[in-house]
């Protein structure tokens, strides 16, 4: 590698390990990676899906920055708010017109969010990923019946006398020269929304990826998450939901989905006990802080599928503790609902399968979702009377 790509490259593998590179080529998806640390705030990584999308070889794109794919039609407005989510250190999506290698416009939904370092709160580096946003689809005609740019274009036809044989070439280079450019344009003025099926794409990518970041920051000690770890922000728990929450004898935690990044909102001393964190630094972070490098990514992409369809599942991890120990988990992920049926929070309960438990008879997939029952009869009947939240939240 050339002394540039080193350094460059040296951006990622030294906050995630060498290996880090052929895992994020594994991944799918169109995105980057930048360094706000650098000089231009340069992209230091770019993935296959980006260069199938842009036409740029990846190595066109390293050690620029991304606003190559802005042209002259791109929102200004849609570039200050992507600039303001930089300096505001938040993450930010917007649709936004872009243009490839070859000048041609297309509309993406821009999926951007910072990396943070999980101790000081550093940003690391910018993620943006990019979902291409696809084109309304056209209005039906009735059959037979034709449609009112053709009725157009065969009246002018009919109008028209053709032209000299001399300049025959000249006058059908200058309409499909034409065409073109009034094809760019009328693409580049079309306004298009990405639809709930682009942001959910776009948010499970991120996820991939940021699973993959966190896993491998693990093994160099400089651990990364999605947001600053802090409870600032978090709404705090009402005491009655606490103190109803705080019988419940399971190790598991509550996550919002509706809050950025889906954090932990309460959790359990048996969690606690079991994961070796306080409950001071866990509050407001993601539950991806107990993944590692042998995490299964399919398995994670299996509990983001199940969350977006607010369907439960149980699946069997090798998650991390804080002190890097390893334990077998026997996970099982459901939507709790409140008493108007929308899902309130999630509950993620864990289990030690190596551990000697007492489930009283019970399976342990039983002893779970009793602790599933649980939550669920303390937050419906709460939300009933509006007692979820502190008042002074």
């Amino acid at each position: 590698m050339e002394g540039e790509e080193r350094r460059l490259a040296a951006s990622l593998t030294a906050r995630y390990s060498e290996w880090v590179l052929e895992e994020l080529d594994e991944l799918r998806g169109s995105f980057l990676l930048t360094d706000p640390a650098m000089p231009g705030h340069p992209i230091v990584y770019a993935s296959r899906g980006l260069a199938a999308l842009t036409g740029y070889p990846r190595r066109e794109l390293l050690g620029r920055n991304a606003r190559l794919f802005q042209g002259a039609a791109t929102d200004r407005a849609a570039v200050s708010g992507v600039r303001e989510a930089v300096r505001a250190q938040r993450a930010h999506q917007v649709a936004i017109l872009n243009y490839r290698r070859d000048g041609s416009p297309h509309w993406v939904l821009l999926h951007l969010a910072p990396v943070f370092h999980a101790a000081d709160g550093r940003v690391l580096h910018f993620l943006a990923v990019q979902v291409p946003i696809a084109p309304a689809s056209p209005p039906r005609r009735h059959p037979g019946r034709p449609a009112p740019l053709a009725a157009c274009r065969e009246e002018a036809r009919g109008e028209e006398e053709l032209p000299c044989a001399s300049h025959v070439g000249e006058v059908f280079v200058d309409i499909d020269k034409r065409g073109m450019e009034t094809r760019r344009r009328l693409e580049a003025e079309e306004l298009r929304i990405a639809s709930g099926c682009d942001k959910e794409m776009a948010l499970s990518t991120a996820n991939n990826i940021f699973s993959t970041l966190n896993r491998y920051s693990k093994l160099t000690g400089l651990v990364v998450c999605e947001r600053r770890c802090d409870s600032v922000g978090i709404p705090a728990l009402s005491s009655s939901l606490n103190l109803s929450l705080g019988r419940i004898k399971q190790s598991f935690v509550l996550t919002d989905r509706h809050l950025p990044d889906m954090p932990i909102v309460y959790a359990s001393d048996a969690f606690l006990s079991l994961t070796g964190y306080s409950r001071e630094e866990i509050l407001g972070c993601n539950c991806r802080f107990l993944n590692g490098p042998g995490t299964s990514a399919e398995v994670l992409e299996e509990i983001n599928q199940h969350i977006c369809r607010e369907e439960a599942c149980t699946v069997h991890l090798l998650n991390y503790r804080k002190d890097g120990s390893t334990f077998r988990d026997l996970l099982h992920v459901s939507p709790i609902r409140n008493s108007s049926g929308k899902v309130a929070f999630h509950v993620w309960v864990h289990l030690d399968e190596s551990a000697k438990h007492d489930f009283s008879g019970l399976t342990p997939e039983v002893w779970q979702l009793g602790a599933v029952g649980a939550v669920r009869v303390a937050v419906r009947s709460l939300s009933a009377s509006g007692s979820l939240l502190r008042p002074s939240q």
